[in-house]
């Protein structure tokens, strides 16, 4: 069985939001880490070289395939800042989501091109409502 690619490293957050070029995309990075460890009480781990998580959980699939993978995340991409927001996947937020602000979607990932575009207190209801969904269903062992 093949592992997941995008693992939970011992890689520095603030060392990988440090090397984002933008000035801009990276104050967004740091408000999002802020906003994040206040919503999920979580510390941030690097998962792969991109990618900024909290939390995690374990899942198993019917074919035998399981692994670990966050919970909430973001990663300050060059075109748009992804939001991972897994329960997203199985929980309709239209609603939310309409009050939002500009943004794309994807199934579990948020697009938002900076934090200025959107409504802060929307994506923490986001954040919170995935997060804790997402503990609901996978409950820690």
């Amino acid at each position: 069985m093949a592992e997941n690619k995008t693992q939970a490293t011992d890689a520095s957050v603030d060392e990988f939001i440090e090397a984002v070029e933008s000035p801009k995309k990276r104050e967004d990075a740091y408000a999002l880490k802020k906003m994040m460890e206040e919503v999920t009480g979580e510390k941030p781990v690097m998962w792969g070289p991109s990618i900024v998580g909290f939390g995690q959980y374990h899942y198993k699939y019917d074919s035998g395939r399981e692994g670990d993978f966050l919970i909430v995340g973001f990663s300050p991409r060059k075109a748009s800042i992804s939001v991972y927001l897994l329960g997203c996947m199985e929980n309709n937020f239209d609603e939310l989501l309409s009050k939002l602000g500009k943004h794309k979607m994807s199934v579990s990932c948020l697009y938002i091109n900076r934090l200025a575009d959107i409504n802060e207190s929307v994506l923490r209801e986001l954040i919170k409502k995935s997060y804790d969904f997402m503990k609901e269903k996978y409950p820690s062992k």
